[in-house]
């Protein structure tokens, strides 16, 4: 039983992370990739260029309001991890001279919603200082 509700978790956020795609296609972001493996530890939801930038985006998803706001679990840990997956990823590429962000997109609904709740929150965080790129 307890096998089952990771499984209908894990349904949930890869469906979330299928509708966070598709509305940044929609909004005109190039999606360069989807659950990006950096390292051994570090996943980015989904990479992106949004003109000259490239895009970590987080993607939450909650089945309803009444968990939480989705973007509220970006905590201070969850930060610090994402700051590390991006340089990680840039490190890779041999630290290009390119403008980047992160952004979150919450999700609220369920897979087989006909029209889920998708906010995008722009520049949500900035880069962890103990990840100091070259540049």
């Amino acid at each position: 039983m307890l096998f089952g509700f990771f499984r209908r978790r894990n349904d949930s956020g890869l469906w979330g992370e299928e509708v966070a795609a598709r509305m940044l296609a929609g909004i005109g972001f190039k999606v360069l990739g989807k659950r990006v493996r950096v390292g051994v530890r570090d996943e980015i939801d989904i990479l992106a260029r949004d003109g000259d930038a490239l895009v970590f985006v987080e993607v939450k998803t909650r089945a309803s309001r009444m968990f939480g706001r989705p973007a509220s679990s970006v905590n201070r840990h969850k930060r610090h991890v994402l700051s590390r997956a991006a340089a990680r990823y840039l490190k890779s590429r041999k630290f290009p001279r390119v403008f980047f962000r992160f952004d979150v997109v919450e999700v609220v609904g369920r897979p087989g919603d006909d029209a889920p709740e998708v906010n995008h929150i722009r520049n949500a965080f900035q880069m962890d200082p103990r990840y100091r790129l070259p540049y």
